[in-house]
């Protein structure tokens, strides 16, 4: 890594401070870099401020502030509105590490609308919890440009545990889908086995340590368990309502594929009865809560 390569990491923007990006902000900024945000939300910026980072007015601020630029986003319209900021400000040589779960068709004309502008855009989605990005326990699935992902890199072990190079623009969003559809099946599968356990009579914290133990055990059985034994979903660190954008986009991914993926088909109807119980807000754990209506287990 050259001198300028060097400094430059010290510098990031981030557009999107939301339970991710907010977590990401911090652990960069207590990697010693000088951190830029926007957010559209008022009090995410104002946290930002108060953790040490630089307030911008814009995403074109952000572009203005930072070589290289983290976008982490809600939704394909967000990424569209802070493409068009970035192309206005036109930072030739600038990366966009592109965080958010989004459609790759949406990416790739994000991707070619920044190129036309100088800028690279690399695909990086995240698999990991809210609550994992505190903690730093992210990976990175980055891919697009290997010359722009080779000047990134520096940045991914401020923010994350592992990152992976995967080749051509697009397999990261891929393999996040892939990682996903075992997220959906796990979750689903730990509440399921958390609701036989309490109603024969298991006492939920001893289901938890014990079965973290066994080859039953799963990471999202360790992340999301010990929330259902407490039937504690909030704050979320994966809101169910956002959650189900993702599973729209698997989904579609899949069936584009000619893919039958029956375990995932299964879990989405939980997802959308936790939603129609005002549960939207809530963490994906939640649809525990649906299997203990469904089981008339009452506690």
């Amino acid at each position: 890594m050259t001198g300028r390569e060097r400094g430059m990491t010290r510098q990031v923007g981030i557009v999107g401070l939301g339970i991710m990006g907010s977590a990401i902000a911090r652990n960069i900024l207590a990697s010693g870099a000088v951190v830029a945000g926007f957010d559209i939300d008022a009090a995410r910026l104002a946290e930002l401020g108060a953790q040490g980072g630089t307030v911008a007015a814009s995403a074109a601020e952000v572009a203005g502030a930072a070589e290289i630029v983290l976008t982490s986003l809600p939704s394909t319209k967000a990424l569209d509105a802070t493409v068009e900021q970035l192309v206005a400000v036109r930072r030739a040589g600038q990366i966009v590490c592109e965080l958010s779960t989004l459609p790759i068709a949406d990416k790739q004309r994000a991707r070619d609308a920044l190129a036309a502008a100088g800028i690279t855009l690399l695909d990086c989605p995240l698999s990991g919890t809210g609550a994992q990005a505190v903690t730093r326990d992210l990976a990175v699935y980055a891919s697009g440009d290997r010359a722009a992902y080779d000047r990134a890199e520096a940045v991914f072990p401020m923010f994350s545990r592992v990152h992976h190079y995967l080749g051509a623009f697009g397999n990261g969003s891929r393999m996040k889908f892939v990682a996903n559809l075992l997220v959906a099946i796990h979750n689903v599968a730990s509440a399921e086995a958390m609701v036989l356990g309490i109603k024969s009579g298991l006492d939920p914290a001893t289901i938890v340590d014990v079965i973290q133990g066994g080859a039953g055990n799963s990471r999202v059985f360790e992340l999301r368990a010990p929330l259902m034994a407490q039937s504690r979903y909030e704050p979320a660190s994966m809101k169910i309502d956002i959650w189900q954008k993702d599973m729209a986009i698997i989904a579609e991914f899949a069936a584009g594929l000619g893919v039958t993926a029956p375990l995932f088909a299964a879990t989405a109807p939980l997802y959308d009865a936790a939603v129609a119980q005002g549960l939207g807000s809530s963490d994906t754990a939640a649809v525990c809560a649906v299997l203990e209506g469904m089981a008339g287990l009452r506690r």
